[in-house]
């Protein structure tokens, strides 16, 4: 989960680390209201998961209140990048000696943790690192030995920081690697790390990216999802703890286990070839549980999806039975009543198949069709999926 910039300060503010004081609003009035509060200039941020909102026109300098009332109206709404403006943070504004880069993230190809660092801050890292790349440095991160002082002091030094800024560099660095480790993050950036003018060292920014794997021992972290910009869907499965990622299909997709799901996707893509380009909905993994509460919920999101025309549920059986499978459908069935009013497509296969196929054949619900194997019942739901 990506973070706005404000919540990723009020991270930073919980584990110490070194920022400028604001609040954040959507509204203009009190923006001025925020400026006049903190009684100097201030910046005026839009709050948008995305970079170059400067270039875009999303960060100015407000000299006093009536000007963070200016840009607050002329931000609010602003388009940067296909993401529109709907929050503002309303910052002190600061004087700034130099600008520095600092970061923290997961190495997902050296299996390790990542730190980067240069003095060539307040520009993209990207930039950094195709013009000035040793200016750069990359410094492995022991995920046992973490960061202490003289590790962070270390990291500023390699990445050219100066002399007379290395130990408060190095404590404002510990400090951000407090926040990635306290907070499972897979990335905790920032840009610029600021040198005032009386060598102070200041996270005037902040993009954090947060472990929703992580969300068991995180209960705190459910505060900071984005539900405005959440589909309903995919809000509704989360709340069911149902794996859902809604496509842009018509053939909505119940598996048990990712790699299955996964192929039954490719199948639906193929199968449809042949009926008018007819493609998956969704990904929803049920799991290994199967029971009737489960498969309403799946069936609850993807039959409330206006593109959906068809369902494919693809189960093989395993630790969970087909016949409990099947009981779960139609137990499904019964729990939605009239909500359930698109044709379903079922396969099953392995454990207790037969009885299984069975239980469906017997319950003869006017929207189940039976296929065979896997191949069948794509071919058949991309054909439903079409003929509507």
């Amino acid at each position: 989960m990506d973070l706005f910039e404000y919540q990723a300060k009020e991270l930073f503010e919980k584990h110490g680390v070194p920022s400028s004081k604001g609040r954040v609003t959507d509204n203009a009035d009190e923006a001025k209201r925020i400026a006049e509060e903190i009684g100097k200039p201030v910046m005026v941020k839009a709050q948008v998961k995305v970079g170059g909102r400067g270039k875009a026109g999303g960060v100015k300098y407000a000299a006093n209140a009536d000007e963070a009332l200016t840009h607050a109206q002329n931000i609010l709404g602003l388009d940067i990048k296909g993401h529109v403006v709907k929050k503002l943070l309303v910052a002190e504004a600061k004087d700034i000696a130099e600008e520095y880069y600092i970061s923290f993230l997961l190495d997902r190809t050296n299996r390790t943790y990542l730190a980067m660092c240069s003095v060539e801050g307040g520009m993209e890292i990207e930039e950094v690192a195709a013009t000035k790349p040793d200016r750069l440095a990359k410094v492995a991160v022991d995920a046992v030995k973490g960061v202490d002082l003289a590790f962070a002091r270390s990291i500023a030094e390699q990445g050219h920081l100066p002399a007379e800024v290395l130990d408060a560099a190095a404590v404002t660095i510990q400090k951000l690697w407090e926040v990635f480790v306290s907070e499972d993050a897979l990335l905790v950036e920032v840009n610029p790390l600021v040198r005032t003018p009386d060598d102070q060292i200041l996270a005037l920014d902040g993009k954090v990216t947060l472990d929703a794997n992580a969300d068991f021992r995180q209960p705190g972290h459910a505060e900071f999802e984005d539900k405005d910009a959440t589909d309903p869907l995919e809000l509704k499965a989360k709340e069911n703890d149902l794996n859902y990622v809604k496509l842009d299909g018509a053939v909505g997709i119940i598996g048990n286990g990712a790699g299955l799901v996964m192929s039954t996707l490719d199948v639906v893509a193929y199968a449809g070839e042949k009926h008018g380009g007819v493609k998956p909905a969704n990904f929803l993994d049920i799991g290994g549980g199967a029971s009737a509460e489960v498969m309403a919920a799946g069936l609850d999101v993807i039959l409330n999806d206006e593109q959906v025309k068809s369902v494919f549920v693809n189960v093989f059986g395993g630790i969970t039975a087909c016949d409990a499978v099947a009981n779960g459908i139609v137990g499904a069935l019964q729990t939605l009543g009239d909500e359930a009013n698109k044709p379903l497509v079922v396969r099953l296969d392995g454990n207790k198949v037969e009885e299984g196929r069975k239980i469906l054949a017997d319950a003869a619900h006017p929207l189940v069709t039976l296929a065979a194997t896997m191949d069948e019942g794509a071919d058949k739901a991309a054909e439903l999926a079409s003929a509507k």
